[in-house]
């Protein structure tokens, strides 16, 4: 069951002591790496959540999938969650972690929606006209490609939508004509 509230607590621990130790941007990457381990893997978070599986097996399976490519700090915090039988909590605890570094960073996330792939100058376009609208300095772009909003695009930064697509646009224009805006306007 999620538990926002613990995989913050947890996740804000481990950037205060990442931040304290030096290691931050190694924390981060190491983060990043289980991020992708969880996602490409679902039997690892199925092993995880498992309370059949004694934690000691558990460390053993995590230390043998990660020899060599965490860090000392994230090793020690993923054995730590396992003794503490928080390892269901994993997956959630990282993107805790993620959010809580890129505010730290002041990283701001813009999510672009357009119906195609967009080139490059029209990428660096975007960003900069964002950057001086918002007034961020750290802009991170996700893109997704969603072929039902016709064409336009729709942006999201944080709690503010521009919704600049030509569905719509059509829906608005439907919703006129149910309303019978027109009808009423030429009277």
């Amino acid at each position: 069951m999620p538990n926002p509230r613990l995989a913050y607590r947890y996740a804000k621990a481990l950037l205060d002591l990442a931040v304290d130790k030096d290691q931050l941007e190694v924390v981060y990457t190491d983060m990043q790496w289980l991020q992708s381990v969880c996602k490409s893997n679902p039997d690892f978070v199925t092993l995880l959540k498992s309370p059949v599986v004694p934690g000691d097996k558990k460390i053993k399976i995590l230390e043998a999938i990660a020899r060599g490519k965490l860090s000392k700090l994230v090793t020690s915090f993923s054995t730590l969650l396992i003794h503490k039988s928080r390892e269901a909590n994993l997956p959630e605890i990282i993107l805790a972690f993620i959010a809580e570094y890129k505010k730290y960073k002041n990283i701001n996330i813009v999510k672009l929606t357009t119906a195609t792939p967009i080139s490059n100058e029209l990428r660096n376009d975007i960003v900069k006209h964002v950057k001086m609208a918002g007034g961020f300095e750290n802009i991170e772009l996700e893109e997704k490609v969603d072929a039902k909003i016709i064409g336009g695009f729709v942006l999201r930064i944080g709690d503010k939508l521009i919704d600049a697509s030509i569905a719509y646009d059509l829906k608005a224009i439907a919703t006129q004509f149910e309303n019978n805006d027109f009808i009423y306007k030429l009277r």
